[in-house]
């Protein structure tokens, strides 16, 4: 038996698992997918700035916490596998293609502001001198202004899930393919999980199973709202890396790799636990990438892939202890912010596992809280999202 089994294979799965062994814990973790087949592998890996402000909501916290945290989690993982998860403050450009768009990003920017980050308001010749890729595009009149934020970050988030499983391993931790069958529970407790390698025991368990959690969850009497959200991403090779900055416009955005590849994303659909990709979509972000950067006749297109985010009620993720069962633990529905938000909710895990005080306050994230009707009008809930998407493909 060991001390903790977690349940899910992804980066919140794998860098819980992670802090319970840097604590001497034995851990296992369960996992239904390879590494490419998870939302985690699937992200693009941006990271927006995360200052603390006065009056932050605990969502706020959380990613501000998470993000000191990756600092020191990528040179951690670098020095114990020799992977570097490309952890950039490559900043990023948030571009408007027309007036009504134009005004929202000048709120953007103010609010950033107010919040402390660095943000910059560049017209569209501006915009094309600091990415000289994007000059066509503005001539075109596609890109007519927008704001840099010079602290926002990039990550390469296989890469970062590949150094998470080897730190895994180093540390002790047994990694099963395994799905979970059943999670029975008696007088207050899981005294152990059927799963497709046999039973699995543990003094404590974890579920963090992204999307699937919801159902997993039910067994234990909890009703979580982690709905899947698929976002579909195409990959292009470059002969030579032509930006420097990822670049957004709307919910869709170009993210550079050190190697000259370039991810093109992103869609955000609500089509159930379907994560193949759509013809019609990887058309869509191609034309969205010509648009922007031209033909590209060198580029070839790679691959294309879709993962399915673990959708928010509320724009919170559910994290913490099982109310009536005493050794289940959930953390799940980070929706668009897992890969950021992943090292916080590590710490915050692990310190409510082993029993230690806890450096944020846990209660907002409580996985049993109400979540009133008004919730989903939340900016990072689903339904807001999905609305905004509707809006500005309309």
């Amino acid at each position: 038996m060991t001390d903790c089994c977690v349940i899910g294979g992804g980066i919140i799965g794998l860098s819980i698992a992670r802090e319970l062994a840097g604590r001497g814990l034995s851990v296992r973790v369960l996992a239904r997918d390879h590494n490419r087949d998870t939302a985690s592998w699937a992200a693009a890996g941006i990271f927006p700035p995360a200052p603390l402000f006065p009056g932050c909501h605990s969502g706020a916290v959380l990613t501000a916490w998470s993000d000191r945290l990756h600092r020191d989690w990528a040179r951690q993982l670098q020095d114990e596998t020799g992977i570097d998860n490309e952890l950039r403050a490559c900043g990023g450009l948030h571009a408007a293609a027309n007036e009504k768009t134009i005004a929202r990003l000048r709120e953007s920017a103010a609010d950033w502001r107010r919040k402390g980050a660095a943000c910059e308001w560049l017209d569209g010749p501006t915009m094309a001198s600091r990415e000289p890729a994007l000059a066509g595009a503005v001539e075109r009149g596609q890109i007519l202004a927008g704001y840099l934020l010079p602290d926002e970050m990039s990550i390469r988030p296989p890469r970062h899930l590949e150094a998470l499983r080897q730190s895994c391993q180093r540390r002790g931790v047994e990694i099963t393919p395994a799905a979970v069958t059943a999670i029975p529970v008696a007088n207050g407790r899981i005294e152990g999980i059927a799963t497709s390698a046999g039973l699995v025991q543990a003094g404590a368990y974890c579920l963090a199973a992204g999307a699937w959690s919801e159902a997993l969850a039910r067994p234990l009497g909890l009703r979580l709202q982690t709905r899947p959200i698929r976002g579909q991403i195409v990959l292009l090779s470059l002969p030579r890396q032509i930006l420097a900055r990822v670049v957004n416009l709307g919910l869709e955005y170009l993210v550079p790799r050190d190697d000259g590849h370039l991810l093109v994303g992103s869609t955000l659909e609500d089509a159930g636990f379907d994560s193949k990709t759509q013809a019609a979509a990887v058309e869509q972000l191609m034309t969205f990438a010509h648009n922007l950067l031209g033909a590209l006749p060198d580029a070839r297109m790679e691959q294309a892939w879709a993962g399915l985010r673990p959708g928010s009620a509320d724009g919170l993720p559910s994290l913490g202890r099982v109310p009536d069962v005493v050794n289940a633990f959930v953390a799940a529905g980070h929706f668009r912010a897992g890969l950021h938000q992943s090292t916080g909710t590590a710490v915050l895990l692990a310190d409510l596992i082993t029993g230690g005080e806890p450096a944020i306050d846990p209660r907002p994230f409580d996985p049993a809280r109400i979540i009133s009707a008004d919730s989903n009008s939340h900016p990072d809930s689903v339904d807001a999202y999905l609305a905004r998407a509707a809006a500005e493909s309309a």
